[in-house]
């Protein structure tokens, strides 16, 4: 059961296509689910499905498909690192490998204080910046180099409330 919110926020979704067409509205369900939940899971893609006429494993393909789908809660920070090849070429790899280092974690794995899950990506279109990196599906980071990374992780710990610094 979704609430009357999402109903309407599904409406209008569904409303920009063809009655026989609102299956194309499942990106824009899909991310309206995970903004409310903080991700998709195998629950709400049967919601979706069933609310646009779809069968649930094509739900799944297509929150499978694109990394900006969380299948599970996060950290309030996701790390999205290219690993695609120009990147790797360029040390995307390197960088994942730092971070796994710096956070304590894995690939996939979130920090014990919730602060950071830290994915793997494919291309994230910005080859000539490599390495690369995306936060929270909307800020991309170019030319991550340690000290970069170091600089980004540092800003991003700043507790809520302390963002700026004392003009003494």
């Amino acid at each position: 059961m979704i609430s009357e919110k999402t109903a309407a926020r599904f409406a209008r979704e569904t409303a920009k296509y063809p009655a026989d067409q609102k299956q194309s509205a499942v990106m824009a369900c899909l991310a309206i689910i995970q903004a409310e939940a903080g991700f998709v899971s195998a629950e709400s893609e049967q919601l979706v499905a069933n609310y646009l006429g779809m069968p649930p494993i094509a739900v799944h393909e297509v929150t499978t498909f694109y990394n900006m789908y969380n299948q599970r809660p996060v950290g309030r920070y996701k790390l999205n690192v290219c690993t695609n090849l120009p990147c790797q070429l360029r040390g995307g790899s390197d960088a994942l490998k730092y971070l796994e280092s710096k956070l304590g974690v894995v690939m996939g794995q979130t920090t014990p204080d919730g602060c950071f899950t830290l994915q793997q990506s494919e291309c994230l279109g910005a080859c000539a910046d490599a390495p690369v990196l995306l936060v929270n599906d909307l800020t991309m980071c170019s030319f991550m180099s340690h000290e970069k990374l170091d600089q980004l992780i540092d800003g991003l710990q700043i507790p809520e409330g302390n963002s700026h610094a004392s003009s003494e």
